[in-house]
């Protein structure tokens, strides 16, 4: 997701100074024009804006607070923008720091698949001050081919995302569940996903339901595990506002029990085949 990004900001002029933990991966986009950092604090000095674009609240957490980390090293004045699918949790934490060090954070987290980070095709939720997010709309327009502004709170941003995900794996789930009863009654999975892309007239529907139609959950475009963390992040984004989600709880379990079955390297669609064990299919 991020090397696509970072090819499009340096299509559209940006000068782009990347880094990677796996140095191999950010030398790939030297070919592009970027330059290769030695560090998070070379990557950061002079910079207007540090995009971050990693798996987990983990990863950022060492990435920003780390020694000569993101916070040690960004200018005064200058903006982390963190486009990972991170709690909301962490978001409030980052924000708070950014601003008692005087640099100002925003959140950015996008929809899409690796193909549409490579392709401009990514959507954009930001949250955060609203002079803050014209000075950097440069950047979404330069990722992304649509921007929608959650609020004045970073955290707002991350809470969209993460429902936005959860609504994703719903087409996951109500798919898994279908197709196994339709193989069950001897109708090819293949026709009804033409009858639904008929109905609905989704790219999810339609990208989704041809992977498990076709059972194609490898290679994985997100894996299991990282499908486990979103559906666990809203539901503790839920608890925080006290709002029940009972079927992110189900996808919850069902995502649990596709990893405890050896399906942690598969695409998180293979939850599809937690419901068709549980119909008796192979």
């Amino acid at each position: 997701m991020g090397s696509g990004m970072a090819r499009n900001l340096l299509r559209a002029g940006h000068q782009v100074s990347v880094y990677n933990r796996t140095r191999a991966k950010a030398e790939t986009l030297a070919g592009d024009g970027a330059q290769v950092a030695e560090s998070i604090r070379d990557a950061c000095r002079n910079a207007e804006a540090a995009i971050t674009m990693l798996a987990d609240d983990r990863a950022v957490e060492e990435c920003a607070f780390g020694d000569e980390g993101i916070t040690e090293s960004l200018p005064k004045s200058a903006a982390h923008v963190s486009s990972s699918t991170i709690g909301t949790a962490l978001a409030r934490r980052l924000a708070a720091e950014h601003e008692r060090r005087g640099q100002s954070f925003l959140s950015a987290p996008v929809f899409g698949r690796p193909d549409a980070a490579e392709s401009r095709r990514l959507l954009v939720v930001v949250g955060g001050d609203s002079g803050c997010i014209d000075a950097f709309r440069p950047i979404f327009d330069a990722i992304g081919r649509q921007t929608f502004v959650a609020g004045p709170e970073p955290w707002q941003a991350n809470a969209v995302k993460l429902c936005g995900n959860f609504m994703i794996a719903s087409v996951l789930e109500t798919f898994a569940e279908a197709f196994a009863t339709l193989r069950k009654s001897r109708i090819d999975p293949k026709l009804f996903l033409e009858v639904m892309n008929a109905l609905f007239a989704s790219p999810v529907y339609a990208n989704y339901g041809r992977i498990i139609a076709g059972e194609q959950f490898s290679p994985a475009g997100f894996k299991a595990p990282l499908g486990l963390k979103d559906v666990r992040l809203v539901l503790e984004a839920a608890r925080e506002v006290a709002a029940p989600m009972p079927i992110a709880s189900l996808i919850h379990d069902h995502l649990l029990a596709a990893i405890a079955q050896g399906q942690s390297e598969l695409d998180w669609s293979s939850l599809a085949r937690v419901s068709a064990r549980n119909a008796g299919l192979d």
